[in-house]
């Protein structure tokens, strides 16, 4: 039994070794075809139709997340991508023709998509089906040979995707590696062509620094508090419903494009907060325990984490709904704070889970210096129907994504770059954004030999310099009076 568990220990070696086949399998040219791409993604398509069971009981073994959310945000949105990619995959393949400039002429000159190679997914646990394929789907189309690390803070999801990716993919080119630090240290000594990590900040430092050592490029989806500012001449209905929705009904706060904190004025908290109060009530229930509707929190570690934040000194006296939690079940309720410091840990870290504060301004334009004194979220939102204070907003605030008068919808469009900026992340990925992030763009020029002008080569004679100067300034006349002798 030792013999056997040392055999299947995953260590540098290990990791070495299967970076080499998987190159072997990129240089034969396979995962470049059409038809190779076609096939997987098809294939995971399948996957997903045929499994569906299975992975709704492994999201609810790991987050008790509601099955429906599970099909709509984990099932649906990966068919959905697969499908997309399926439609356009042709039309991205081909080269994009671009203009040439005078001083190149005659010639033509286009851009070519091809795969970077081999490259690392390293995805998240609080969408550990979604935020793993998604990545992988864009890889695969892109050509590249993929190795996949879930998360093993989801291990029944990322059990599951092991055996289902061994079983419907092609594993001389699409493995999945699963556990923990020991493991994604052995992958991330190696040297990729492209590593996609998913999560937290800390995390991302330490995938960039092991990536700097390779010179490697890296697409990294981080998080950060994502704010959200109500201005008063709002539907209050409305604006509640999907700011509940948008917090709650997605993985219960545990979604890094949640709202991670509200900024009103002073005169109107109050109608927001009974609004916000009937709304969820009206969702969940006067005991949100009983509901089937709300996930719990991962695990005990982050229960304890959202749990601090809660007792903290200053912040626990500030619950105006909500605030009951159970240990033993991993679940808390839906809670509401009011005016907690700026200086408390609920305001200095993401929150990734229930808890939502809500600070007050005099005037609504102070919002903006709030969310400025912050690292750039990676969604920020606004309730407004003012159009000046839309536009102010869209032009000042920083984020890696941004919707007027909704939540997390904007992650839905496959034509928006869905990407974090400064510490919410770096780079970009969904839909075509997906193809272009797991690809090298290679600029091609096509020349003939004929138009093989003189003026390019030495001696550069006084007739030659006034030539060209004038073809580099873009001075077309210029240049005729150069070659007639005028000038």
């Amino acid at each position: 039994m030792a013999e056997e568990k040392k055999k299947e220990k995953f260590d540098v070696e290990s990791a070495s070794l299967l970076v080499k086949e998987l190159r072997g399998t990129f240089a034969s040219g396979k995962t470049k075809s059409y038809e190779w791409r076609v096939s997987q993604l098809k294939s995971i398509v399948k996957m997903m139709e045929d499994n569906e069971s299975q992975i709704t009981d492994a999201l609810s073994k790991d987050l008790s997340k509601p099955r429906f959310e599970s099909f709509v945000a984990e099932i649906s949105m990966t068919k959905t991508s697969s499908k997309l990619f399926l439609k356009e995959l042709k039309h991205w393949m081909k080269p994009e023709k671009v203009k040439t400039q005078i001083t190149t002429f005659p010639s033509s000159a286009e851009i070519v998509s091809e795969p970077l190679g081999v490259v690392l997914v390293i995805s998240a646990w609080n969408y550990p089906i979604l935020l793993s394929l998604d990545p992988v789907i864009g890889a695969i189309a892109a050509g590249n040979a993929v190795v996949l690390k879930p998360s093993e803070i989801a291990p029944a999801s990322s059990a599951l995707l092991a055996k289902l990716v061994e079983e419907y993919l092609d594993s001389s080119a699409i493995r999945v590696i699963e556990g923990s630090i020991p493991e994604t240290s052995a992958l991330l000594e190696q040297k990729w062509d492209k590593i996609f990590y998913t999560g937290n900040g800390r995390v991302g430092r330490v995938v960039m620094t092991a990536a700097a050592k390779h010179l490697t490029p890296v697409v990294l989806e981080l998080g950060g508090k994502s704010p959200v500012v109500v201005d008063s001449n709002i539907n209050l209905k409305v604006a509640v419903r999907r700011i509940v929705y948008g917090k709650w009904a997605c993985n219960n706060g545990q979604a890094c494009i949640a709202p991670d904190y509200i900024i009103t004025t002073k005169a109107f908290a109050p109608a927001l907060i009974n609004a916000l109060r009937c709304v969820l009530e009206e969702f969940y229930g006067k005991d949100p325990f009983k509901s089937d509707e709300i996930s719990r929190i991962v695990n005990d570690n982050h229960f304890a984490r959202l749990t601090k934040l809660l007792d903290e000194d200053y912040v626990s006296d500030k619950i105006v709904y909500g605030g009951q939690r159970d240990e033993a079940s991993l679940k808390i309720a839906p809670t509401i704070l009011l005016d907690v410091p700026e200086n408390s840990l609920i305001m200095q870290e993401e929150i990734f889970g229930p808890l939502l504060p809500i600070l007050t301004v005099d005037n609504i334009e102070e919002s903006f210096d709030l969310i400025q004194s912050k690292s750039k979220p990676l969604a920020a939102y606004l309730f407004t129907t003012d159009k000046k204070l839309e536009k102010k907003f869209v032009s000042t605030i920083s984020s890696g994504g941004m919707v007027v008068n909704d939540t997390v919808i904007h992650l839905t469009a496959h034509t928006l770059p869905f990407g974090g900026v400064g510490e919410s992340g770096i780079g970009s990925y969904h839909g075509k954004f997906s193809f272009d992030a797991f690809s090298h763009k290679k600029a091609v020029m096509y020349r003939g030999f004929g138009g093989d002008a003189s003026a390019r080569y030495p001696p550069f004679t006084p007739k030659k310099q006034k030539l060209l100067i004038a073809l580099l300034k873009g001075d077309i006349i210029g240049a005729i009076l150069a070659l007639i002798g005028w000038v």
